[in-house]
């Protein structure tokens, strides 16, 4: 038995939960892993277990660029390195907003160890009929968040944690991987010093408009499989919320472009269309509509570049995680379509010679 098991035991029972029957639950591309708990009595909870040595170092409030790149990605890119303790505040801010986070019930944050509410496995990744209701509930979530500004510290449920600004430097640690790990994935030759410098003049005006905008909240990883449908709940509550420990603030488009151009399911661009003419009508004079797409598109030409090399290929390369591949072509294709329009013409012109056709498709890789 491992030292880690053992923790989880004495947590467990601690937490008066020794006897519940333990069902591992499908992980993600992080260092957490969840068990679905069920007691005697019939409750149902989850463990969340995320060891601390597992992750690197997080971003202090105040750490300069410099000191960030010394501590690591998950500093760099303003992660939360798994920490229990982001889960705890921003779980509790987001209730305190009416919004549907799990509670929490015993908790270990040095330790990495919590026990959750269990908002069912309902998931919107699931859903394939009556997309307009459950979507619409969650860019109705979003909008009702973005009308607030967003606090420099979340304070919640006892626990404290600083909401980072999305800023160049956690644009840059997730999109320049790319340059290593796709060529990597696909056998492709290292991008030469002068591709490289291009590619980094290029991205610079997308990477601008996504600190220029007036700050929201930004769950960060906003889409089907960690969106929970809970009709039984009325009102912004019926989208239960996880994985929201990463959350920062930044450009109001990051959540909505991660929820209606998924890598992981298809989303008609009917409802991607009427979502985001949802979003808009529900924000109102804030936004300037023309300035909002334009943004929109140029970002998630950003994120879909940003998935397919630091998440999808390197996942690949280093795991052998090959669930991976089969979501690739479509983030391709995702990419693709931002980058058809004009202002963007010089990234496709970047891609279409230094990634060639056959090199963006998974099953033609070396």
């Amino acid at each position: 038995m491992s030292d880690r098991e053992l923790q989880r035991l004495d947590f467990l029972k601690t937490a008066g939960l020794a006897d519940a029957v333990r069902t591992p639950l499908a992980g993600d591309a992080s260092t957490r892993r969840y068990e679905r708990l069920r007691t005697a009595d019939g409750r149902k909870l989850i463990l969340m277990d995320q060891a601390p040595a597992e992750e690197s170092a997080v971003a202090p409030e105040d750490a300069d660029a410099d000191q960030r790149r010394a501590l690591g990605y998950n500093a760099e890119a303003r992660l939360a390195g798994g920490s229990v303790a982001a889960f705890v505040a921003i779980a509790g801010w987001l209730r305190d907003k009416g919004l549907s986070a799990p509670t929490i019930g015993a908790r270990d944050t040095v330790g990495g160890l919590a026990v959750l509410e269990d908002l069912g496995d309902d998931v919107f990744a699931s859903h394939d009929r009556d997309l307009q209701t459950i979507y619409g509930a969650a860019v109705d979530a979003l909008a009702g968040l973005h009308e607030a500004t967003p606090p420099r510290v979340i304070e919640a449920d006892g626990e404290r944690w600083p909401l980072h600004r999305y800023d160049g430097l956690a644009y840059r640690a997730g999109l320049d991987p790319f340059l290593e790990w796709w060529p990597a994935f696909a056998g492709l030759p290292a991008p030469s010093d002068e591709a490289r410098a291009e590619w980094t003049a290029l991205w610079a005006p997308v990477i601008a408009l996504g600190e220029s905008a007036a700050p929201v909240f930004v769950h960060r990883d906003y889409h089907a499989e960690n969106l929970l449908w809970l009709p039984g709940r009325s009102g912004l509550a019926r989208v239960g919320m996880i994985d929201f420990q990463d959350a920062v603030s930044g450009h109001p488009a990051w959540d909505l472009l991660h929820l209606l151009q998924d890598a992981r399911r298809d989303v008609p661009p009917e409802l991607e269309t009427a979502m985001l003419d949802r979003y808009l009508a529900a924000r109102g004079p804030a936004l300037d509509r023309e300035t909002f797409l334009h943004d929109y598109r140029a970002l998630a030409a950003l994120n879909a570049a940003r998935i397919l090399g630091r998440v999808f290929a390197r996942q690949e390369v280093l795991f052998r995680r090959d669930r991976y591949t089969a979501f690739m072509p479509r983030t391709w294709r995702h990419l693709e379509r931002n980058l058809g329009r004009g202002d963007l013409e010089g990234l496709r012109g970047w891609f279409d010679r230094h990634v060639p056709a056959g090199a963006r498709a998974a099953e033609n890789r070396s």
